[in-house]
């Protein structure tokens, strides 16, 4: 009797210690996944309390956020008036949509240094260009329009920008020095803060007033008033 049931009860013995192992493996996974997802949140910066001026601590009358819109007057012209997020970020994925007046110029920055010293964002921090190339007035380079890194790397020829009123999106990802910046669903730049392109762009000329910029991959993002009616819809973030 005993010698005919032995194999059934390893058997049996065998099957509970699987399904043992296959249960606590699904829930190490599933912890694990929770915790992917639960670090990849995406958050909403459109409430007046995500934004601040810069070297400010409350948001300046040349901005206003209600009703889903960031709006901006454009009353501070070239300085003084941007604005900032009241979080850092170091690598992040940003999306937001844009629509600017005829002629119009803004940007958004990131890695944005906040200090005295500084009048401006754009003394320290990369720019996504936001711009009305069409009906901007004066002299255009290519690293000045719109989805451009400003002053360092041009749009590809998969850029298709609509005209001035109406909403274009854009999108702006950097992970561990690997930049990209998207329009209207192409990724129109691309780059790496750490290579020896990058240096040697940043070093020919056009920042030997501003030699903080580039200087760190962490710190606020930034809206730049330019001067310029512009509106910012469906902005979010998360960190990577």
């Amino acid at each position: 009797m005993k010698k005919k049931y032995l194999p059934l009860l390893l058997c049996i013995g065998l099957i509970a210690c699987k399904g043992e192992s296959k249960e606590e493996k699904t829930d190490d996974t599933t912890a694990q996944e929770e915790a992917v997802n639960t670090g990849n949140d995406w958050t909403s910066l459109m409430e007046p309390n995500d934004w601040r001026g810069y070297n400010q601590d409350s948001l300046p009358s040349n901005w206003s956020i209600e009703e889903g819109l960031i709006t901006c007057y454009g009353k501070a012209g070239d300085m003084g008036g941007d604005i900032i997020s009241t979080e850092t970020y170091d690598n992040f994925e940003l999306e937001f949509e844009w629509k600017i007046t005829e002629g119009g110029n803004s940007g958004v920055f990131y890695h944005v240094v906040e200090d005295t010293i500084y009048h401006s964002p754009y003394q320290t921090a990369p720019e996504y260009q936001v711009l009305d190339d069409e009906g901007y007035k004066g002299p255009l380079e290519d690293w000045q329009k719109a989805g451009a890194n400003y002053a360092m790397h041009v749009a590809n020829d998969k850029k298709e920008l609509k005209p001035a009123g109406n909403w274009n999106s854009g999108r702006i990802v950097f992970n561990q020095g690997k930049v990209e910046h998207w329009l209207n669903g192409e990724k129109i730049v691309e780059f790496d803060k750490n290579s020896e392109d990058w240096k040697t762009k940043r070093n020919s000329g056009k920042w030997n007033d501003y030699p903080d910029y580039g200087k760190t991959n962490d710190g606020y993002l930034a809206l730049q008033d330019h001067g310029a009616g512009v509106w910012y819809r469906n902005v979010r973030v998360r960190r990577l």
